[in-house]
């Protein structure tokens, strides 16, 4: 064989031989890089944070809580307001619901505005969120939105503005469940906000149903759901002797409205699906 075919090949291996020997040398005189170690998944924390840290808190019962009871034995409906941070219990006439004027009154403190501002609520949405209470067993109903005070224009607000509505969530209860029963009730809206976590319910003279992925703080991306759920609700409430609510109004005599048949005033076309 000829020199020439394999000098190269030599002086190739005599090359990395020379590098890998410069390397060394080199690895010996650089300082060490600290080794990063990263917890195992076990290891590592999984409670969320943030937001989502305070959506697993409202959704987490208070260990041992339990609603309390009234001198017959009933419990009561117990309103945590946790934006503003303030319970109310009030006593039911019922197994359904049913709260007195004092009791109302306490419902239109505790679900003021984040401005301070009062209105009455619309007994029958108590009645509902009562109702959602003892099904699911809980200490308590946790108040994400109540009241909220319409802006000057007397627009933005909607049905949280007229006192019907409230956002909430039930301690130990998943939204989906939570809405589940709620439809079933007849004449009400009830809406799930799978994102910020939470269920709202309001009483309206035909049932509608809605999802809205919007998380807090954006614009909503409401979509009706179940339109026939809704119509069988209604049938259903029918059936048992319900009958549609009437249009809920305070005028400036709030005792005066919230008398008996105070509540009623003429029927006019409006949007119910309103938030």
């Amino acid at each position: 064989m000829r020199i020439s075919h394999w000098k190269p090949a030599v002086l190739g291996m005599v090359g990395l031989a020379l590098v890998a020997s410069s390397d060394a040398a080199w690895a010996q005189r650089r300082p060490a890089r600290p080794v990063r170690s990263f917890p195992s998944r076990a290891a590592r924390p999984t409670a969320p944070s943030g937001f989502f840290h305070s959506v697993r808190a409202l959704h987490t019962p208070t260990k041992g809580a339990k609603a309390p009871l009234d001198a017959s034995g009933r419990p009561k409906l117990v309103l945590n307001a946790v934006y503003i941070k303030e319970v109310a219990e009030l006593i039911a006439a019922s197994d359904e619901g049913g709260f007195a004027a004092e009791e109302l009154d306490k419902a239109a403190h505790v679900l003021r505005s984040a401005e301070n501002n009062e209105h009455p609520v619309e007994p029958r949405t108590l009645d509902v969120i009562y109702r959602i209470q003892r099904h699911f067993n809980a200490h308590e109903i946790r108040i994400i939105s109540g009241y909220r005070t319409p802006k000057p224009d007397g627009t933005g607000q909607g049905l949280h503005g007229r006192g019907i509505a409230i956002d909430f969530v039930v301690p130990g209860a998943a939204d989906l469940d939570v809405a589940r029963f709620a439809r079933e009730t007849g004449f009400v809206g009830v809406g799930v906000y799978p994102i910020a976590s939470f269920v709202h319910v309001d009483v309206r003279p035909r049932s509608y149903f809605w999802m809205d992925r919007s998380g807090p703080g954006r614009s909503s991306r409401e979509r009706g759901i179940l339109l026939d759920v809704a119509q069988r609700a209604d049938s259903a409430a029918r059936q048992r002797g319900d009958v549609p609510p009437p249009r809920f109004f305070i005028g400036l005599d709030v005792d005066e409205a919230l008398k008996p048949g105070g509540r009623v005033v003429p029927a006019e076309s409006e949007d119910e699906d309103e938030d």
